[in-house]
């Protein structure tokens, strides 16, 4: 039995329908330059009651694929944007 992929970040975008477009933030040590390098990507998630809005940090979660571009779903609000 396999684990559940899950992934923390910031609602960026609302404008679909039950679809969220969801940046994910990592950061690491460059292995030559020592410096810190924040790299982040784009995930579409599935939110069927359209209940989080730009700004929300979400917890989301690995799935089969909805659509062409979406294969995660929103699990759970983490905090509300201010």
């Amino acid at each position: 039995m396999s684990q559940i992929k899950t992934k923390e970040g910031v609602v960026v975008s609302d404008k679909m329908t039950k679809t969220r477009v969801v940046r994910i933030e990592r950061v690491y040590r460059h292995p030559r330059y020592e410096r810190v390098i924040t790299r982040s990507k784009r995930l579409k998630a599935h939110d069927e009651t359209n209940a989080t809005k730009v700004g929300d940090r979400v917890l989301i979660e690995e799935t089969r694929p909805m659509s062409k571009e979406k294969r995660w779903r929103i699990r759970q609000v983490l905090s509300r944007a201010s």
